[in-house]
């Protein structure tokens, strides 16, 4: 049987990661294909409790941590779902994930100023999952771009709206804007990792055409 196709949605803070997942794994269905989705951190997991307590400040603060402590983390809530990703490819199933290995490098390399520094945790990162712990390599890594000032207002709003704490990450606008230049950085490095722009003329786009962005790049993946 064919290898099902392993698609990932990630990108900045407040882009619609959860929303657009939803929206693409709704249209494959759709269309006839065998679908399965899953998110990360998987909270509430066993493998997800120390991700849990890092952002909750338990360890102290994202820069006490550090990128490379924190990766390692993250790296062994998905190596726990690896063999289940594995198993839905191996049976043909188009998997779909609402982040994944990028959201890792986004926001840790985030905490490396030095552009050749922060391209070499790249690398490291890389190996650490796909290599050392043997996580399954996407086919594509969609990247939806928010700029940081909206994304930060729009955390506000969140939170404010349905009384959503902010963790570590979210509570920095320092940090929203570092991320973002990790996760441009990321697509610059990666051919992977393709960018979608989620704003223009500073106004965001409406869910529907981001999805439409999206079916553009990811639909090759999967025809017969």
């Amino acid at each position: 049987m064919p290898r099902g196709a392993f698609i990932v949605i990630d990108g900045t803070d407040g882009s619609g990661k959860a929303t657009q997942t939803k929206l693409l794994v709704e249209r494959l269905r759709a269309e006839g294909k065998a679908v399965e989705t899953i998110s990360f951190p998987q909270y509430g997991q066993k493998s997800c409790g120390p991700v849990e307590e890092y952002l909750s400040g338990k360890y102290g603060s994202a820069s006490d941590v550090g990128p490379y402590r924190a990766s390692v983390l993250y790296a062994v809530d998905r190596f726990d779902a690896s063999s289940k990703i594995q198993g839905w490819l191996d049976q043909g199933s188009v998997v779909v994930a609402d982040r994944y290995v990028g959201s890792n490098m986004g926001h840790q390399g985030s905490k490396i100023a030095d552009p050749e520094e922060r391209k070499r945790f790249f690398d490291w990162e890389m190996h650490l999952e796909h290599d050392l712990f043997g996580i399954p390599r996407p086919d594509v890594n969609v990247v939806l771009h928010v700029p940081s000032a909206i994304s930060h207002e729009l955390m506000k709003n969140r939170e404010s709206k349905h009384g959503l704490k902010q963790d570590v990450h979210e509570q920095d606008p320092h940090h929203l804007r570092l991320a973002e230049e990790a996760y441009l950085d990321m697509t610059r490095q990666f051919e992977t990792f393709q960018l979608i722009e989620c704003v223009e003329q500073g106004a965001l786009l409406s869910p529907e055409r981001v999805h439409d962005k999206v079916w553009s790049i990811v639909s090759p993946f999967f025809r017969s």
